[in-house]
Protein backbone atom coordinates (compact mmCIF):
# COMPACT_ATOMS: atom_id res chain seq x y z
CA UNK A 1 0.00 0.00 0.00
CA UNK A 2 1.15 3.64 -1.17
CA UNK A 3 1.21 6.56 1.48
CA UNK A 4 -1.79 8.81 0.26
CA UNK A 5 -0.84 12.17 -1.67
CA UNK A 6 -1.74 14.99 -0.84
CA UNK A 7 -4.67 15.60 -3.37
CA UNK A 8 -5.96 12.03 -1.93
CA UNK A 9 -8.78 12.65 0.94
CA UNK A 10 -9.31 10.33 3.59
CA UNK A 11 -12.76 10.03 4.04
CA UNK A 12 -13.21 8.42 8.08
CA UNK A 13 -17.00 9.75 8.21
CA UNK A 14 -18.62 7.72 11.18
CA UNK A 15 -21.43 6.68 8.02
CA UNK A 16 -18.74 6.15 5.55
CA UNK A 17 -16.89 3.41 8.15
CA UNK A 18 -20.05 1.94 9.86
CA UNK A 19 -20.08 -1.68 10.29
CA UNK A 20 -16.57 -1.56 9.30
CA UNK A 21 -14.72 -2.62 12.69
CA UNK A 22 -16.76 -6.28 14.10
CA UNK A 23 -15.90 -5.46 17.67
CA UNK A 24 -15.91 -8.84 19.51
CA UNK A 25 -18.70 -7.24 22.38
CA UNK A 26 -19.79 -3.65 22.96
CA UNK A 27 -20.97 -3.81 26.48
CA UNK A 28 -19.32 -6.49 29.42
CA UNK A 29 -22.09 -8.86 30.34
CA UNK A 30 -23.29 -7.17 33.93
CA UNK A 31 -23.16 -3.55 32.23
CA UNK A 32 -26.32 -1.90 33.98
CA UNK A 33 -28.77 0.06 31.52
CA UNK A 34 -26.37 -0.49 28.02
CA UNK A 35 -23.97 2.15 29.80
CA UNK A 36 -20.54 2.28 28.86
CA UNK A 37 -18.44 0.61 32.27
CA UNK A 38 -14.89 3.42 32.00
CA UNK A 39 -11.93 2.83 34.18
CA UNK A 40 -9.33 6.54 34.78
CA UNK A 41 -6.23 4.96 34.31
CA UNK A 42 -3.91 7.70 35.42
CA UNK A 43 -4.98 10.11 37.94
CA UNK A 44 -2.81 13.32 36.93
CA UNK A 45 -3.34 16.52 35.34
CA UNK A 46 -4.41 14.72 31.94
CA UNK A 47 -6.02 12.27 33.63
CA UNK A 48 -8.60 14.55 35.59
CA UNK A 49 -8.94 16.59 32.39
CA UNK A 50 -9.54 13.25 30.13
CA UNK A 51 -12.04 11.69 33.28
CA UNK A 52 -13.85 14.86 33.79
CA UNK A 53 -14.54 14.44 29.75
CA UNK A 54 -16.24 11.69 30.18
CA UNK A 55 -17.86 12.19 33.04
CA UNK A 56 -20.13 14.80 31.57
CA UNK A 57 -21.66 11.68 28.51
CA UNK A 58 -24.72 10.05 30.24
CA UNK A 59 -23.94 6.94 27.87
CA UNK A 60 -20.99 6.30 29.59
CA UNK A 61 -19.88 5.65 33.71
CA UNK A 62 -16.63 5.95 35.41
CA UNK A 63 -16.39 2.83 37.75
CA UNK A 64 -12.97 2.88 38.83
CA UNK A 65 -9.82 4.72 38.90
CA UNK A 66 -6.07 3.48 38.95
CA UNK A 67 -2.40 5.22 39.85
CA UNK A 68 0.45 3.87 41.19
CA UNK A 69 0.10 7.15 43.38
CA UNK A 70 -2.05 6.61 46.20
CA UNK A 71 -3.20 9.96 46.71
CA UNK A 72 -4.15 10.71 43.08
CA UNK A 73 -5.74 7.61 43.04
CA UNK A 74 -7.82 8.45 46.33
CA UNK A 75 -8.22 11.83 44.64
CA UNK A 76 -9.32 10.42 41.33
CA UNK A 77 -11.53 8.39 43.70
CA UNK A 78 -12.98 10.70 45.79
CA UNK A 79 -13.51 13.10 42.24
CA UNK A 80 -15.98 10.18 40.72
CA UNK A 81 -17.95 9.94 43.76
CA UNK A 82 -18.59 13.58 44.48
CA UNK A 83 -19.88 14.04 40.65
CA UNK A 84 -22.07 10.70 40.91
CA UNK A 85 -23.10 11.70 44.33
CA UNK A 86 -24.46 15.26 42.99
CA UNK A 87 -26.60 13.08 40.20
CA UNK A 88 -28.31 11.74 42.76
CA UNK A 89 -26.62 8.65 42.32
CA UNK A 90 -24.72 5.70 44.70
CA UNK A 91 -22.22 7.29 47.16
CA UNK A 92 -18.84 5.68 47.37
CA UNK A 93 -19.11 3.42 44.48
CA UNK A 94 -16.45 3.60 42.81
CA UNK A 95 -13.11 1.46 42.90
CA UNK A 96 -9.74 1.64 43.87
CA UNK A 97 -7.49 -0.73 41.37
CA UNK A 98 -4.37 -1.75 42.33
CA UNK A 99 -2.57 -2.22 38.76
CA UNK A 100 -3.44 -1.97 35.05
CA UNK A 101 -3.56 -5.66 34.74
CA UNK A 102 -6.33 -5.67 37.56
CA UNK A 103 -8.37 -3.31 35.42
CA UNK A 104 -8.07 -5.40 32.35
CA UNK A 105 -8.71 -8.56 34.09
CA UNK A 106 -11.89 -7.10 35.56
CA UNK A 107 -15.07 -8.29 33.11
CA UNK A 108 -17.33 -5.47 33.91
CA UNK A 109 -14.82 -3.06 32.58
CA UNK A 110 -16.03 -1.90 28.83
CA UNK A 111 -13.48 0.48 28.36
CA UNK A 112 -10.66 2.47 29.73
CA UNK A 113 -8.74 6.05 29.36
CA UNK A 114 -5.14 5.58 29.38
CA UNK A 115 -3.77 9.32 31.16
CA UNK A 116 -0.24 7.40 31.80
CA UNK A 117 2.91 9.22 31.27
CA UNK A 118 4.51 8.68 27.63
CA UNK A 119 6.71 5.96 27.86
CA UNK A 120 3.22 3.57 29.37
CA UNK A 121 1.34 4.50 26.68
CA UNK A 122 2.11 1.28 24.11
CA UNK A 123 2.64 -1.07 26.88
CA UNK A 124 -1.12 -0.47 29.06
CA UNK A 125 -3.39 0.45 25.55
CA UNK A 126 -1.84 -2.89 23.81
CA UNK A 127 -2.53 -4.76 26.94
CA UNK A 128 -5.86 -3.31 26.45
CA UNK A 129 -6.60 -4.12 23.13
CA UNK A 130 -5.26 -7.59 23.84
CA UNK A 131 -7.86 -7.85 26.27
CA UNK A 132 -11.07 -6.41 24.32
CA UNK A 133 -11.50 -2.98 26.38
CA UNK A 134 -12.39 -0.51 23.68
CA UNK A 135 -9.89 2.82 24.63
CA UNK A 136 -8.79 6.44 24.90
CA UNK A 137 -5.29 7.51 24.60
CA UNK A 138 -3.85 10.40 25.20
CA UNK A 139 -1.04 11.62 22.41
CA UNK A 140 1.40 10.59 22.05
CA UNK A 141 0.33 7.46 20.89
CA UNK A 142 3.26 5.94 22.15
CA UNK A 143 6.44 5.83 23.21
CA UNK A 144 8.47 5.08 20.41
CA UNK A 145 7.59 3.34 16.87
CA UNK A 146 7.91 -0.12 18.00
CA UNK A 147 4.92 0.36 20.16
CA UNK A 148 3.09 2.03 17.75
CA UNK A 149 3.75 -0.88 15.25
CA UNK A 150 2.36 -3.31 18.31
CA UNK A 151 -0.43 -0.91 19.43
CA UNK A 152 -1.88 -0.57 15.91
CA UNK A 153 -1.59 -4.33 15.22
CA UNK A 154 -3.41 -5.18 17.99
CA UNK A 155 -5.89 -2.79 18.26
CA UNK A 156 -7.44 -4.14 14.41
CA UNK A 157 -6.91 -7.47 15.12
CA UNK A 158 -8.88 -7.51 18.22
CA UNK A 159 -11.20 -4.89 16.91
CA UNK A 160 -11.44 -2.51 19.70
CA UNK A 161 -12.01 1.36 19.54
CA UNK A 162 -9.10 3.73 20.30
CA UNK A 163 -9.89 7.57 20.53
CA UNK A 164 -6.27 9.25 20.29
CA UNK A 165 -6.12 12.39 22.65
CA UNK A 166 -5.39 14.57 19.60
CA UNK A 167 -8.47 17.02 20.51
CA UNK A 168 -7.22 19.23 17.73
CA UNK A 169 -9.11 17.40 15.21
CA UNK A 170 -12.57 18.12 17.36
CA UNK A 171 -14.12 21.41 17.03
CA UNK A 172 -14.85 22.42 20.55
CA UNK A 173 -13.12 23.69 22.08
CA UNK A 174 -10.30 24.54 19.28
CA UNK A 175 -12.00 25.38 15.86
CA UNK A 176 -9.20 26.61 14.15
CA UNK A 177 -6.99 23.68 13.30
CA UNK A 178 -10.29 22.29 10.92
CA UNK A 179 -10.74 24.87 9.37
CA UNK A 180 -7.18 25.29 8.85
CA UNK A 181 -7.23 22.41 7.48
CA UNK A 182 -10.26 22.15 5.54
CA UNK A 183 -9.03 25.33 3.74
CA UNK A 184 -5.58 23.52 2.46
CA UNK A 185 -7.32 20.00 1.48
CA UNK A 186 -9.76 22.69 -0.66
CA UNK A 187 -6.93 23.76 -2.69
CA UNK A 188 -7.53 27.82 -1.30
CA UNK A 189 -3.57 27.94 -0.98
CA UNK A 190 -3.27 25.88 -4.33
CA UNK A 191 -0.18 23.65 -4.19
CA UNK A 192 1.56 23.50 -0.72
CA UNK A 193 5.13 24.27 -0.50
CA UNK A 194 6.25 24.84 3.11
CA UNK A 195 4.12 23.83 6.22
CA UNK A 196 6.22 25.90 9.29
CA UNK A 197 5.62 24.29 12.69
CA UNK A 198 6.32 25.77 16.68
CA UNK A 199 5.67 23.66 19.60
CA UNK A 200 7.51 25.48 21.54
CA UNK A 201 10.43 24.70 23.62
CA UNK A 202 11.80 23.31 26.64
CA UNK A 203 14.13 25.03 29.08
CA UNK A 204 16.72 23.10 31.46
CA UNK A 205 15.42 23.30 35.08
CA UNK A 206 18.58 25.06 36.06
CA UNK A 207 18.50 21.80 38.76
CA UNK A 208 21.41 19.39 38.99
CA UNK A 209 20.04 15.14 38.83
CA UNK A 210 20.36 14.35 42.80
CA UNK A 211 18.11 11.33 44.53
CA UNK A 212 15.76 11.32 46.43
CA UNK A 213 13.68 9.43 49.05
CA UNK A 214 10.56 7.26 47.44
CA UNK A 215 7.51 9.29 48.96
CA UNK A 216 5.82 5.87 50.74
CA UNK A 217 2.47 6.14 48.82
CA UNK A 218 4.23 6.40 45.51
CA UNK A 219 4.69 3.09 43.77
CA UNK A 220 8.33 4.21 41.60
CA UNK A 221 9.88 0.62 40.98
CA UNK A 222 6.88 -0.06 38.93
CA UNK A 223 6.25 3.28 38.00
CA UNK A 224 9.73 2.85 35.94
CA UNK A 225 7.98 0.19 33.16
CA UNK A 226 10.27 -0.54 30.34
CA UNK A 227 12.64 2.53 31.15
CA UNK A 228 16.10 1.95 32.51
CA UNK A 229 16.64 1.58 36.05
CA UNK A 230 17.21 4.54 38.07
CA UNK A 231 16.83 6.57 41.50
CA UNK A 232 13.91 8.46 42.38
CA UNK A 233 13.64 12.03 42.01
CA UNK A 234 10.48 14.10 41.94
CA UNK A 235 11.64 16.32 39.25
CA UNK A 236 11.65 13.34 37.07
CA UNK A 237 7.99 12.13 38.31
CA UNK A 238 5.73 14.42 38.78
CA UNK A 239 4.93 16.66 41.78
CA UNK A 240 4.08 15.46 45.43
CA UNK A 241 2.02 18.76 46.80
CA UNK A 242 -0.22 19.55 43.83
CA UNK A 243 -2.34 16.93 41.65
CA UNK A 244 -1.82 19.00 38.55
CA UNK A 245 1.38 20.86 38.13
CA UNK A 246 3.02 19.91 35.14
CA UNK A 247 5.03 16.86 35.74
CA UNK A 248 8.97 16.76 35.53
CA UNK A 249 8.56 12.90 33.09
CA UNK A 250 7.41 15.37 30.31
CA UNK A 251 11.19 16.45 29.78
CA UNK A 252 13.05 13.69 31.13
CA UNK A 253 13.82 11.48 27.89
CA UNK A 254 13.56 7.92 29.61
CA UNK A 255 9.92 8.78 29.94
CA UNK A 256 8.81 11.27 27.34
CA UNK A 257 11.03 12.68 24.38
CA UNK A 258 10.40 16.52 24.71
CA UNK A 259 8.51 18.88 22.95
CA UNK A 260 9.09 17.14 19.45
CA UNK A 261 6.67 14.21 20.80
CA UNK A 262 5.06 16.21 23.19
CA UNK A 263 2.86 19.50 21.32
CA UNK A 264 4.41 17.55 18.01
CA UNK A 265 2.24 14.75 17.97
CA UNK A 266 -0.41 17.63 17.86
CA UNK A 267 0.76 19.36 15.38
CA UNK A 268 1.99 17.39 13.20
CA UNK A 269 -1.51 15.16 13.41
CA UNK A 270 -2.81 18.69 11.94
CA UNK A 271 -0.40 18.96 9.35
CA UNK A 272 -0.68 14.93 8.46
CA UNK A 273 -4.60 15.66 7.88
CA UNK A 274 -4.28 19.11 6.25
CA UNK A 275 -1.75 17.52 3.56
CA UNK A 276 -3.40 14.21 2.81
CA UNK A 277 -0.56 12.36 4.91
CA UNK A 278 -2.70 10.69 7.35
CA UNK A 279 -1.19 7.11 6.71
CA UNK A 280 1.75 8.79 5.45
CA UNK A 281 4.93 10.79 6.16
CA UNK A 282 8.06 12.35 5.91
CA UNK A 283 10.54 10.78 3.25
CA UNK A 284 13.54 12.67 4.48
CA UNK A 285 14.37 14.20 7.55
CA UNK A 286 17.47 16.78 8.68
CA UNK A 287 17.24 17.52 12.02
CA UNK A 288 19.63 19.65 14.47
CA UNK A 289 18.96 19.78 18.38
CA UNK A 290 20.68 20.55 21.73
CA UNK A 291 19.98 18.05 24.31
CA UNK A 292 20.34 19.02 28.49
CA UNK A 293 23.15 17.97 30.51
CA UNK A 294 24.12 17.92 33.77
CA UNK A 295 20.30 18.75 35.00
CA UNK A 296 17.55 16.95 36.21
CA UNK A 297 15.89 17.15 33.20
CA UNK A 298 17.45 15.91 29.84
CA UNK A 299 15.17 16.25 26.56
CA UNK A 300 15.92 18.69 23.80
CA UNK A 301 16.55 22.10 24.11
CA UNK A 302 17.14 24.11 20.98
CA UNK A 303 15.89 22.71 17.88
CA UNK A 304 15.67 22.64 14.22
CA UNK A 305 13.74 20.21 11.95
CA UNK A 306 13.30 19.91 7.99
CA UNK A 307 11.18 17.15 6.84
CA UNK A 308 10.48 16.33 3.13
CA UNK A 309 7.01 15.18 2.31
CA UNK A 310 5.54 13.87 -0.81
CA UNK A 311 4.89 16.38 -3.50
CA UNK A 312 7.86 18.51 -2.60
CA UNK A 313 6.38 19.82 0.52
CA UNK A 314 8.85 20.88 3.58
CA UNK A 315 7.74 21.03 7.15
CA UNK A 316 10.45 22.77 9.49
CA UNK A 317 9.89 22.74 12.77
CA UNK A 318 12.00 25.58 14.81
CA UNK A 319 11.86 26.45 18.89
CA UNK A 320 11.80 29.99 17.22
CA UNK A 321 8.67 29.75 15.38
CA UNK A 322 5.44 31.08 17.28
CA UNK A 323 3.41 27.50 18.48
CA UNK A 324 1.00 27.00 15.83
CA UNK A 325 0.46 25.64 12.01
CA UNK A 326 1.79 27.93 8.89
CA UNK A 327 0.99 26.40 5.35
CA UNK A 328 2.21 28.36 2.79
CA UNK A 329 1.07 27.74 -0.72
CA UNK A 330 1.38 29.68 -3.82
CA UNK A 331 -1.58 31.42 -3.74
CA UNK A 332 -1.72 31.89 -0.07
CA UNK A 333 -1.49 31.43 3.48
CA UNK A 334 -3.04 30.09 6.58
CA UNK A 335 -2.20 29.94 10.29
CA UNK A 336 -3.64 27.98 12.72
CA UNK A 337 -3.49 27.65 16.65
CA UNK A 338 -4.85 27.87 19.90
CA UNK A 339 -4.97 31.60 20.70
CA UNK A 340 -2.21 32.77 22.99
CA UNK A 341 -2.34 29.60 24.92
CA UNK A 342 1.52 28.92 26.34
CA UNK A 343 2.96 25.63 26.01
CA UNK A 344 4.77 25.79 28.70
CA UNK A 345 5.04 28.83 31.72
CA UNK A 346 8.23 30.00 30.46
CA UNK A 347 7.52 29.79 26.49
CA UNK A 348 9.67 32.68 24.92
CA UNK A 349 6.99 32.37 21.73
CA UNK A 350 4.05 31.99 23.01
CA UNK A 351 2.25 34.83 21.10
CA UNK A 352 0.65 38.16 22.37
CA UNK A 353 -2.43 38.32 24.26
CA UNK A 354 -5.55 37.97 22.29
CA UNK A 355 -3.19 37.02 19.39
CA UNK A 356 -5.91 35.05 17.03
CA UNK A 357 -6.02 31.51 16.58
CA UNK A 358 -7.01 31.99 12.84
CA UNK A 359 -5.95 33.76 10.42
CA UNK A 360 -4.74 34.18 6.59
CA UNK A 361 -3.47 36.33 4.31
CA UNK A 362 -6.56 36.77 2.28
CA UNK A 363 -10.18 36.52 3.29
CA UNK A 364 -11.10 34.20 0.40
CA UNK A 365 -9.08 31.36 1.92
CA UNK A 366 -11.40 31.18 4.93
CA UNK A 367 -14.41 32.48 2.83
CA UNK A 368 -17.38 29.39 3.43
CA UNK A 369 -16.84 26.00 1.48
CA UNK A 370 -19.79 24.87 -1.17
CA UNK A 371 -21.41 21.66 -0.36
CA UNK A 372 -18.81 20.23 -2.62
CA UNK A 373 -16.27 20.70 -0.90
CA UNK A 374 -14.24 18.30 1.19
CA UNK A 375 -14.97 17.82 4.18
CA UNK A 376 -13.78 16.35 7.59
CA UNK A 377 -16.09 13.95 9.71
CA UNK A 378 -18.08 16.17 12.50
CA UNK A 379 -16.87 16.20 16.00
CA UNK A 380 -18.19 18.33 18.55
CA UNK A 381 -16.38 16.95 21.05
CA UNK A 382 -12.89 14.70 20.93
CA UNK A 383 -14.66 12.60 24.14
CA UNK A 384 -18.35 12.58 23.22
CA UNK A 385 -16.66 11.05 19.74
CA UNK A 386 -14.96 8.06 21.01
CA UNK A 387 -18.42 7.26 23.10
CA UNK A 388 -20.37 7.46 19.42
CA UNK A 389 -17.85 5.98 17.80
CA UNK A 390 -17.83 2.58 20.15
CA UNK A 391 -21.85 2.60 20.19
CA UNK A 392 -21.36 3.25 16.53
CA UNK A 393 -19.09 0.56 16.10
CA UNK A 394 -17.02 2.87 13.54
CA UNK A 395 -13.56 4.39 13.79
CA UNK A 396 -13.65 7.79 15.71
CA UNK A 397 -12.41 10.71 14.70
CA UNK A 398 -8.86 10.18 16.05
CA UNK A 399 -7.96 6.22 14.73
CA UNK A 400 -5.04 4.74 15.95
CA UNK A 401 -3.79 4.51 12.08
CA UNK A 402 -3.39 7.84 11.97
CA UNK A 403 -2.16 8.24 15.46
CA UNK A 404 0.83 6.34 15.25
CA UNK A 405 1.63 7.79 11.88
CA UNK A 406 1.91 11.09 13.51
CA UNK A 407 3.64 9.45 16.49
CA UNK A 408 6.39 7.70 14.09
CA UNK A 409 6.95 10.80 11.80
CA UNK A 410 7.80 13.07 15.25
CA UNK A 411 9.97 10.03 16.59
CA UNK A 412 11.64 9.96 13.12
CA UNK A 413 12.08 13.61 14.09
CA UNK A 414 13.95 12.72 17.22
CA UNK A 415 16.08 9.94 15.83
CA UNK A 416 17.51 12.79 13.44
CA UNK A 417 17.98 14.75 16.22
CA UNK A 418 19.54 11.99 18.46
CA UNK A 419 22.20 11.18 15.47
CA UNK A 420 22.20 14.53 14.03
CA UNK A 421 22.36 13.74 10.52
CA UNK A 422 19.93 13.30 7.45
CA UNK A 423 18.12 10.28 7.54
CA UNK A 424 15.70 8.89 5.63
CA UNK A 425 12.20 7.20 6.56
CA UNK A 426 9.56 4.60 5.05
CA UNK A 427 6.71 4.94 6.15
CA UNK A 428 4.91 1.94 4.60
CA UNK A 429 7.56 -0.22 6.13
CA UNK A 430 8.10 1.97 9.32
CA UNK A 431 11.97 2.11 9.00
CA UNK A 432 15.23 3.95 7.59
CA UNK A 433 16.37 1.90 4.65
CA UNK A 434 19.68 0.88 4.96
CA UNK A 435 20.33 2.49 8.06
CA UNK A 436 21.12 -0.09 11.32
CA UNK A 437 22.08 3.25 13.99
CA UNK A 438 18.64 5.02 13.18
CA UNK A 439 16.84 1.45 13.13
CA UNK A 440 18.10 0.94 16.41
CA UNK A 441 16.74 3.46 17.76
CA UNK A 442 12.91 2.42 16.89
CA UNK A 443 12.58 0.81 20.26
CA UNK A 444 14.70 0.17 23.19
CA UNK A 445 15.44 -2.79 25.58
CA UNK A 446 13.07 -2.96 28.34
CA UNK A 447 14.30 -3.26 31.87
CA UNK A 448 12.44 -6.73 32.53
CA UNK A 449 10.55 -9.37 30.59
CA UNK A 450 6.97 -8.29 32.11
CA UNK A 451 7.68 -4.46 30.56
CA UNK A 452 8.70 -6.02 27.06
CA UNK A 453 5.76 -5.19 24.37
CA UNK A 454 7.47 -7.84 22.20
CA UNK A 455 6.90 -10.87 24.59
CA UNK A 456 3.12 -9.31 25.38
CA UNK A 457 2.62 -9.52 21.57
CA UNK A 458 4.00 -12.82 21.41
CA UNK A 459 2.02 -14.29 24.22
CA UNK A 460 -0.96 -13.01 22.35
CA UNK A 461 -0.17 -14.61 19.35
CA UNK A 462 0.51 -11.51 17.06
CA UNK A 463 4.09 -10.95 16.79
Amino acid sequence: MNPPDRRHFIRTSLAATAGLIAAPRLFAADSPNKVLQVVQIGCGRMGMGDMGGVLKNKRARVIGVCDLDKRRAANGKETVDKHYAKKGGAKGSARIYPSYQAVLADPAVDAVVVSLPDHWHGLVATAAAIAGKHMYVQKPLTYNIQEAFALRKAVRAKKVILQTGSQQRSENPFTAFRAAAEAVRNGRLGKIKTVKIGVGIDKPSGKRPAPMPVPDTFDFETWLGPAPQQPYMEGRVHPQNSFDGRPGWITTEDFGLGMITNWGAHHIDIAHWAMGQELGGPLEIDAKADFMTDDVWTVHHHYHIEMLYPDAVTVILDDKFENGILFEGEEGTVFCARGAAKVTATDPNAPTEGAKALRASKGSILSPLDAAAKRFPASKDHYDNWIDAVFANTDPIAPVDQAACSLEACAAAWIGMKLGRKVKWDAVKKEFPGDAAANALRGRKARKPEFDISLMMKKAGLA
